[in-house]
């Protein structure tokens, strides 16, 4: 059997050596670069690959490809495939039929990645040998390769879930749905809508689907749709018989007649959207009995995602704080939402179809002074620029954050927080976060 790899990436690379373990004739092909690190470890396992080109007899031979995350569907290569009617998944779909393990999948516009490693905290602290995968650390394919876990915490990407046909995770979260990367998916909302819900096509009976009850578009397909597995909701508007909610400043999760609840300030998670997280992660580690006492106190000392609303330093009264992560406008509605000084906001970078409006009235409350990051600031320009005091343009990180210093005064907030990618000026949005840390490092 020949399996090709497109993308030379962490997944691809996880693939490759699952694929070599298992028996198959294994080739990996990026039309990119591969990094040295990633040469190496494919050179020490024997397999062959190729870089900055897509070799089409090496590649259309395949029995099987997997094509990493990245890679659109309407790449000239995919369709070729496709058209031959060659399978092309994705890792998660490659590396489920190789091992036993259960997988709680979570996917979501926003959210994901703090909902994944607080799952991920909830259940190690409660003793299960548990690994993280997916859209974040060690790849999953990787992982199953070295057969070490029992249960696996997946944050799964539309483009994941677009690659499955069998997968199957036993718990499976939907964050929330906002317009995201919808170039990928024909500026067609309904499309990746459909994508986030592929989640659960194959779960059955014996399986949970834990979603915010409070999302517009979640309620509707659940309404429209049918899954087989249990559902479970989570609110902070309503009262729900049935899953979490919100009572006298308490969460409360309400799941196979069992109630957890916490007081909500003991959380170390600050922010409305992050109690919906500890709502969603806390119902996975119910279903997985984890003792209340343990979830009680692994939520109120987890440590948050990097590059997600992270505080970095306070410098001469103006606290700092790194949002790199937010490359949506729905994500950055959070960070604003949860400022509660004024603050001066740093943004900008590859637009993905924004919409501004959206934030108009939080900018108006919250914000005091714009730093525009990217190489094309018009939109943002015509959006805000009558909305603040001060909006200035900027190329670089070090520029933008010696910009937010003299704007900002004591008891103010710097937020980095772009709403955009962040392709325009950095390698991805962690690089962006870094350089915003070394930069409010050497003020």
């Amino acid at each position: 059997m020949r399996l090709v790899v497109l993308g030379g990436g962490e997944s691809g690379v996880g693939t490759a050596i699952l694929g070599k373990k298992k028996g198959y004739d294994v080739f990996v092909s990026d039309f990119g670069k591969i990094k040295d690190n990633y040469r190496e470890v494919l050179s020490i396992n024997g397999i062959k690959w190729e870089d900055e080109k897509h070799t089409e007899e090496l590649i259309l031979n395949a029995d099987v490809v997997m094509k990493s995350p990245g890679i659109p569907d309407k790449a000239p290569i995919v369709k070729k495939l496709v058209e031959k009617g060659i399978s092309v998944i994705s890792e998660i779909e490659f590396a489920i039929q190789f091992t036993k393990a259960m997988t709680i999948g979570i996917t979501g516009s926003n959210g994901k990645t703090t909902t994944t490693l607080l799952t991920y905290h909830l259940l190690k602290q409660g003793g299960l040998n548990v690994g993280l995968g997916g859209n974040i650390g060690k790849s999953f394919a990787w992982q199953v390769a070295e057969d070490k876990h029992d249960v696996y915490v997946l944050e799964l990407s539309s483009f994941q879930l677009d690659g499955i046909i069998n997968y199957k995770p036993h718990i499976a979260i939907i964050t929330n749905l906002s317009p995201d990367h919808l170039d990928r998916y024909n500026y067609d909302y309904n499309l990746y809508i459909a994508s986030k819900f592929r989640i659960t096509m194959n779960q059955d009976e014996n399986d949970y689907l834990i979603v915010d009850y409070d999302d517009v578009e979640i309620t509707k397909w659940l309404q429209n749709n049918t899954t087989k597995a249990n559902v479970i909701p989570f609110s902070i508007l309503k009262e729900l018989e049935n899953g979490g909610s919100i009572k006298e400043e308490n969460l409360n999760n309400y799941i196979n007649n069992e109630l957890f609840t916490m007081p909500i300030n003991e959380l170390a998670l600050e922010g409305k959207h992050n109690i919906k997280n500890a709502m969603a992660a806390t119902a996975v580690a119910q279903l997985m009995k984890i003792r209340k006492q343990t979830i009680r106190e692994s939520l109120s000392n987890f440590q948050g995602a990097e590059h997600r609303l992270e505080k970095v330093l306070k410098i001469q009264g103006v606290q700092y704080i790194n949002d790199s992560k937010a490359t949506n406008v729905n994500a950055t509605f959070f960070a604003l939402d949860s400022m509660t000084t004024p603050t001066v906001w740093i943004v900008g970078g590859v637009d993905k179809g924004n919409d501004y409006d959206e934030l108009m009235s939080l900018v108006r409350e919250k914000v005091k002074g714009i730093v525009c990051l990217g190489i094309d600031n018009q939109k943002l320009f015509n959006t805000f620029e009558n909305v603040v005091d001060v909006m200035v343009e900027t190329t670089s990180m070090t520029e933008a954050v010696k910009i937010a210093e003299k704007i900002a005064e004591k008891g103010d907030t710097v937020l980095l927080s772009p709403c955009c990618a962040s392709f325009d000026l950095f390698e991805n949005y962690e690089d962006r976060g870094r350089q915003f840390k070394n930069a409010v490092h050497n003020l």
